[in-house]
């Protein structure tokens, strides 16, 4: 007898719409070129890691998987940061910018069954869980491109539909990453306002260490 699996498949597709799988994708292989050399992942922020913190974020927020990619002294991040649970991959050709780190995230999630991923910059510590559970949430079936906006300003983190990941790639060189993709398909974007939870401010230069603890 041949089993009927119709009704549970129909289940199955109910409850991934409504509980989509959002993988966490966060982008840690900078160099602090603008900081003398200090990899950012490696920033002190409350007395660890500031790659912890972002680990942190996603993870509270309700992504998972979580795939970190590093590249500026991966093995000391390896051996100095708590990253239990994270798949982590090291990018050889982080100096080539972003662009190359973006790639390497979400080809890692292309065996996964991730019907979306939220990509994460290390470097941005005033973006917390809350966030990224208001950009995570936006994800529906016909919605599958997001990101967070400060005062009408498009931000991150960034939410990419599985769909998308493909063309996103093909545009994703030097530093720009996602930036060209979004730039074309600015009309899709479904902008999250996150101004109230969090703020977008970048560690790029000394001036700016002022915002760790």
């Amino acid at each position: 007898m041949v089993k009927d699996t119709t009704t549970n498949t129909a289940t199955d597709v109910a409850a991934a719409r409504k509980n989509p799988k959002v993988a966490g994708v966060l982008l840690a292989a900078g160099g602090g070129r603008r900081l003398g050399g200090r990899p950012k992942a490696l920033l002190e922020h409350r007395g660890r890691p500031l790659i912890e913190h972002a680990v942190r974020s996603l993870r509270n927020g309700g992504c998972g998987p979580l795939h970190v990619v590093l590249g500026a002294a991966a093995g000391e991040v390896r051996a100095r940061a708590d990253l239990t649970g994270c798949a982590v991959v090291a990018n050889p050709g982080w100096e080539e910018g972003m662009g190359s780190s973006l790639r390497l995230g979400l080809a890692a999630l292309s065996a996964t069954d991730a019907d979306a991923a939220l990509v994460l910059l290390v470097d941005q510590p005033g973006i917390g869980a809350e966030a990224v559970a208001r950009v995570r949430s936006a994800y529906r079936s016909r919605v599958t491109l997001a990101a967070a906006s400060y005062g009408g300003e498009r931000g991150h983190p960034v939410l990419l539909g599985a769909d998308r990941w493909t063309d996103v790639v093909a545009g994703a060189v030097g530093d720009q990453g996602a930036r060209a993709y979004l730039r074309e398909h600015r009309d899709a974007i479904t902008l999250v306002e996150c101004s109230d939870v969090a703020e977008a401010y970048d560690i790029d230069t000394s001036q700016d260490l002022k915002h760790l603890e």
